[in-house]
């Protein structure tokens, strides 16, 4: 291999380090998360290049649920491709720091910078993804944050949603919403 190739390759080890590190130290609330736990170090173990999503079995994504300043509705976007509602998150794209990837993909799909955001993740899913255009169905490995938006935040639709939308606990948990993110809304906002 070339120097940069054996240096890219080198960094790449590096980031899923990275990302390994960060997931083997949630502390999962219960089994099922536990288990989503294990599978993704399971996975970040078997697949070098899971933080890219050229990894076809599956990849690591992140993700962001954003409160209100008051802490008592969460803002989600209805999402373009998917035609579903859902927290703000995207592709790690290399990147083992997957906070700020997730507060990346958060200031590009809200255009709210937080006021604060958690250091740690506070839940881990992995879903499919069904098959779109010439991307073949696949998993998404999520691991997400959760952050609070500074008083009088006004969101910003990007292109990536159809809406934006500030949902109460009882608004959200009456919109169908995925069962992942169902158990967010309960876990911040109460059961």
């Amino acid at each position: 291999p070339t120097a940069s190739s054996a240096v890219a390759e080198r960094d790449q080890v590096a980031e899923v380090a990275r990302a390994r590190a960060l997931v083997e130290a949630f502390e999962a609330p219960d089994g099922a998360q536990d288990r989503d736990r294990s599978a993704i170090l399971a996975f970040l173990d078997a697949h070098p290049d899971a933080l890219l999503r050229s990894c076809v079995p599956g990849h690591l994504t992140a993700s962001c649920l954003l409160l209100d300043a008051a802490g008592e509705r969460v803002l989600l976007h209805h999402h373009r491709k998917l035609d579903l509602w859902l927290q703000f998150g995207g592709h790690a794209d290399g990147e083992g720091d997957l906070r700020a990837a997730a507060l990346r993909e958060l200031i590009e799909e809200s255009g709210i910078e937080p006021a604060s955001m958690g250091a740690a993740p506070f839940d881990l899913d992995i879903h499919g993804i069904p098959a779109h255009g010439s991307e073949p169905a696949h998993d998404h490995l999520d691991v997400r944050f959760l952050a609070r938006a500074p008083e009088g935040a006004e969101p910003v639709c990007s292109e990536e949603s159809h809406a934006l939308r500030w949902f109460t606990r009882e608004e959200a948990l009456a919109a169908g919403l995925d069962p992942s993110l169902d158990r967010m809304v309960r876990v911040v906002l109460g059961p």
